[in-house]
């Protein structure tokens, strides 16, 4: 095995346990994800439709950017 992989699997492993205290300390202030303009959102009687649209945009040009820093970085 490479020790660049030990190396990734190091960094995805902080941040996901970073990712995990945000969330712990701070899930009362991030009530809004999920929740923005562009989720859709069908409720009926016996019938829930949810599809975050614009929540998973912005997600994905999030970690996009973490990724191209990353690779500057290292």
């Amino acid at each position: 095995m490479n020790s660049e992989i030990g190396k990734y699997l190091i960094f995805i492993g902080l941040g996901i346990a970073l990712l995990g205290l945000v969330l712990y300390f701070f899930h009362d202030k991030l009530h809004w994800i999920g929740h923005l303009p562009g989720d859709i959102r069908i409720e009926k009687e016996n019938f829930k439709f949810y599809f975050p649209i614009t929540t998973m945009l912005l997600l994905s040009l999030a970690i996009g950017v973490l990724i191209r820093i990353f690779r500057k970085l290292f």
